[in-house]
C-alpha cells in the first residue's frame, strides 16, 4: 500500500510539474508578481499579511542560477503546484482507503436499526469493502491529474503568486487529517497491518498524534502563507476530529498538544519584523512596532473589501457558478462537477465523515468569498472548494466502477475499464480545454506594458500612476533588472502609506527634497490616521486636512517636477470619476495642465496650444495576434486592453478638437483593431467623417 501510494504521488507529480514548466512564464507577470519578486529576492516585506514562509522560499528559489529571476521565482510556483497536484492524490487516497463510518460501529444483531436510526442497507457491505488497490490508485490517481489540470491551479502555477504554495499546504492538511482518521479506525477495528493494532490504547493514540500534530503544524505554518483561505479549513478539521474521536478530545491534553504545534508554525512570522529591521527595498507596512505589525498580519487595509450584502452574495455566487463551470473542462461539458456530484453523494451515503470534512471546508470557504470583494485574483481564493470537488470526483469514479462491480466483458473487469477510462477522460477534457488558456511560455504581456507606458517618458521624466498593472512588474525591472532607473515612478495609492515614504527617499532623494514641507505635513496626518483612523471619521475638520495635504503634496511634486523634467501621468488618472478619493486634487491638476495624449499616457502642459501627440511603436506580443488567449474577466481584458484601446481614442479625441480629423480616424482604427466592441470610437469616427465632409 505504501509503494502504491508513492508511486500514485509521483506519477501526479512529475505529469504535473511537466505541464507546468512547458507552459511556465518566462518573465514577470500582472497583479502582485511583480512586488512579490522584488520582496523573495531582497528578504523584504510584502504586501499583508507579508507571506513570511512564501517569501522565504522563493527567495531560496531566486538564488538558482538559471534564467532571470522572475523565472526561477515562476518556477518555484510550478514547484508548488506540483506539490500541490500530488498531494491532493494522497489525501484521496487516504480518504479511499479509510474504513466507512457503519464499520466503526458497534455490530447491531439482525436488521435492527443502529444508533442514529438509520438500517444498514442491503448490499451496503459489497459498497463497503476494502477498496482494491488497482481501483484506488485509479481513483487518487484521477483526483490528483485532475486537480493538476484545472484551470486555477495551473494558471497560478506558471507564475509568480503565493497560492501555490497555499494550495500545496491545505492540500498537506487534507492528507495528514485523513492518513491519521484512517490509522485511527483501522486499530479500532483491529485489521490493517502496520496501522497500530497489538498496542496499547494510550500507545497507538500517541503514535497517530504524530500525524494530527504534524497537520496542525503545518496549518500554523500555512497561515504564513494566505491565512484566510488556511483558516478556512479548521472547521473542517474539528468536524473530521469530532467524528473520529468524540467530544472527549476537546476536553483532554491532546488539544493544547496540537494547538502548541500550530503555534510553532504561526511563528514563521518573526520574519517580518527581522525583515523590516534591515530596511529593505520592499518593506511593506515597516512592520518593526508591534501596532504596525498587527495590523500588516491582519489585513486591516483590505478591511473594505470585505462586506456581507445580498446584492454582492448573488452577483458573487453567479461569477463562482461561471467559474466552476469551467474550472475541469469547457462549460457546456461539465463532466468533471456531475462526477463529484456523484461522489458527493456517494460520501453521504458512505463515510459521512469525509463528507462532511470536504463539504465543510468548501462551504466555509466559499460562505467567505461571496461577501469579499475583489478582482484581479478572486479566482485563487476559490482553489480549496476546487480541490474538494476534484477528491469528490474521485469517489464519483469509485460510484460508477462499483456499479459494474464484479461483471465482467470477456476476460477483463468492467469496473477497471470504467476506473482507466474516466482517468484517462476526465484529465484530458481538462487539459485540453486549459491548455491555451495557461500557456505562458511566450508571456510578456506585463513587460511589454512597462516598456510601452514608459516609451514616451524621457530620461528625468515622471511619471505617476494608480495603475498596479503597471507599477508592480516596473518595480521587478527597475529594482531587479535596472530597468529604466532614469524615469521617477510613483504610485499614488502608496502615498497614503507612510511605509513608502521611506522607498520613495531612497529611491528618489532630489524629488523628495523639493517636496520636502508638503511631505512633512502630510506624514505628520497620515501617522496620526494609521494609528487612529475613526478619529478623521469623526472629526471632518481632520478628514478635510489630511485630504488636502494629500493632494497638495502631489500638486507640488508635479509643479517642481515641471520645472526640469516631463511629467506624466496615466489613463486612470485622467479619466477618475467625479466623488472618488482622488477626485479633488485631479481636478485642480485638470484646471493647471493641459493634458495631450503621449503613447500610453498623457504629457502635462502649462499651456493650452496644440501638441503633436506621440505616436510611439507599441509591442503588443499576444495581446492581439491571437497567440494567448483571455477570459472575460481576465486582468489582461479588464485592466491592460482598455488602456491600449483607451489611449488610441484619446490620442483621437486630442487631434479632432484641433481638427486634425483624418489623424483621428486613423487613431479611433487602431482603438478598434484592440477591442471591435468599443462603440464610442465607431461613434467618433462617424463624427470626424461628417467634419471632414463639411471642410
Amino acid at each position: 500500500m505504501k509503494r502504491i501510494s508513492s508511486v500514485t504521488g509521483g506519477i501526479v507529480f512529475l505529469f504535473s510539474l511537466g505541464i507546468y514548466l512547458l507552459t511556465l512564464a518566462p518573465t514577470v507577470a500582472l497583479v502582485d508578481s511583480g512586488e512579490l519578486i522584488v520582496a523573495a529576492r531582497t528578504l523584504g516585506v510584502a504586501h499583508p499579511p507579508g507571506f513570511p514562509l512564501y517569501v522565504l522560499l522563493a527567495h531560496l528559489a531566486s538564488l538558482v542560477p538559471l534564467g532571470s529571476i522572475a523565472l526561477r521565482v515562476n518556477a518555484a510556483s510550478a514547484l508548488f503546484g506540483a506539490l500541490a497536484a500530488a498531494a491532493a492524490g494522497l489525501a484521496t487516497w487516504e480518504a479511499l482507503r479509510s474504513p466507512s463510518d457503519r464499520f466503526t460501529a458497534r455490530p447491531v444483531p439482525g436488521n435492527r436499526k443502529p444508533k442514529g436510526g438509520r438500517k444498514t442497507p442491503a448490499g451496503a457491505e459489497a459498497l463497503q469493502a476494502t477498496l482494491p488497490p488497482g481501483l484506488g490508485a485509479a481513483c487518487a490517481l484521477l483526483a490528483g491529474l485532475l486537480f493538476s489540470a484545472s484551470r486555477t491551479l495551473w494558471a497560478y502555477a506558471t507564475l509568480t503568486e503565493v497560492y501555490t504554495l497555499n494550495t500545496f499546504l491545505i492540500a498537506l492538511i487534507f492528507w495528514f487529517m485523513l492518513r491519521w482518521r484512517r490509522l485511527v479506525l483501522e486499530n479500532r477495528r483491529g485489521a490493517a497491518p502496520g496501522s497500530g493494532a497489538g498496542l496499547q490504547p494510550g500507545q497507538t493514540v500517541r503514535r497517530h498524534d504524530r500525524l494530527l500534530n504534524a497537520a496542525a503544524f503545518t496549518f500554523g505554518l500555512a497561515l504564513g502563507v494566505h491565512h484566510v483561505t488556511v483558516g478556512l479549513v479548521l472547521p473542517a478539521c474539528a468536524a473530521l476530529v469530532l467524528a473520529t474521536e468524540g467530544r472527549k478530545f476537546f476536553s483532554g491534553k491532546r488539544l493544547p498538544v496540537a494547538a502548541a504545534f500550530a503555534g510553532a508554525g504561526l511563528c514563521i512570522y518573526i520574519y517580518l519584523p527581522m525583515a523590516a529591521a534591515r530596511s529593505p527595498v520592499m518593506n511593506w507596512g515597516d512592520p518593526r512596532t508591534f501596532g504596525r505589525f498587527m495590523a500588516h498580519v491582519t489585513g486591516w487595509q483590505y478591511r473594505v473589501y470585505f462586506e456581507a450584502r445580498p446584492e454582492l452574495m448573488g452577483r458573487q455566487l453567479a461569477d463562482f457558478g461561471a467559474r466552476l463551470l469551467r474550472e475541469f473542462g469547457p462549460a457546456w461539458l461539465p463532466i468533471g462537477l456531475f462526477l463529484a456530484a456523484c461522489g458527493l453523494v456517494f460520501l453521504w451515503r458512505h463515510a459521512r465523515a469525509v463528507f462532511w470534512f470536504l463539504s465543510t471546508a468548501g462551504a466555509a470557504n466559499l460562505l467567505y468569498n461571496i461577501n469579499y470583494e475583489i478582482v484581479e485574483d478572486k479566482d485563487a481564493y476559490y482553489l480549496p472548494v476546487f480541490l474538494v470537488m476534484a477528491v469528490a470526483a474521485a469517489f464519483g469514479a469509485r460510484f460508477l466502477a462499483g456499479k459494474f462491480a464484479k461483471k465482467t466483458w470477456g476476460r477483463l473487469r468492467l469496473d477497471r475499464i470504467a476506473a482507466a477510462a474516466l482517468l484517462v477522460i476526465l484529465p484530458g477534457i481538462a487539459f485540453a480545454a486549459n491548455y491555451d488558456y495557461n500557456n505562458r511560455r511566450d508571456w510578456y504581456i506585463a513587460r511589454d506594458y512597462v516598456a510601452n507606458v514608459l516609451s514616451t517618458v524621457p530620461p528625468g521624466g515622471m511619471l505617476l500612476t494608480l495603475d498596479w498593472q503597471v507599477y508592480s512588474p516596473m518595480l521587478y525591472l527597475r529594482e531587479l533588472e535596472n530597468y529604466r532607473r532614469d524615469a521617477v515612478v510613483i504610485d499614488i495609492n502608496q502615498i497614503r502609506r507612510s511605509w513608502y515614504f521611506d522607498y520613495l527617499e531612497r529611491t528618489y532623494p532630489g524629488t523628495m527634497a523639493e517636496v520636502r514641507a508638503q511631505a512633512t505635513a502630510f506624514l505628520a496626518d497620515l501617522r496620526q490616521w494609521e494609528i487612529d483612523p475613526d478619529l478623521f471619521q469623526r472629526n471632518a475638520a481632520l478628514n478635510r486636512r489630511i485630504s488636502q495635504r494629500y493632494g497638495e503634496l502631489i500638486l507640488a511634486l508635479v509643479a517642481n517636477h515641471n520645472r526640469s523634467a516631463p511629467v506624466f501621468v496615466t489613463q486612470d488618472i485622467a479619466t477618475l470619476p467625479a466623488g472618488s478619493s482622488e477626485s479633488a486634487w485631479v481636478q485642480q491638476l485638470m484646471g493647471r495642465y493641459q493634458l495631450v495624449p503621449d503613447g500610453l499616457v498623457f504629457r502635462l502642459y502649462e499651456d493650452q496650444r496644440f501638441h503633436q501627440p506621440s505616436h510611439p511603436a507599441l509591442v503588443l506580443r499576444g495581446l492581439n495576434d491571437g497567440t494567448l488567449k483571455f477570459a472575460g474577466d481576465d486582468v489582461v481584458t479588464v485592466k491592460v486592453l482598455p488602456v491600449y484601446s483607451g489611449m488610441s481614442y484619446n490620442r483621437g479625441r486630442y487631434l479632432a478638437s484641433f481638427g486634425h480629423h483624418q489623424e483621428a480616424i486613423q487613431a479611433y482604427q487602431e482603438a478598434l483593431a484592440i477591442d471591435p466592441d468599443f462603440s464610442a470610437a465607431y461613434q467618433a469616427i462617424a463624427e470626424s467623417q461628417s467634419a471632414l465632409r463639411r471642410q
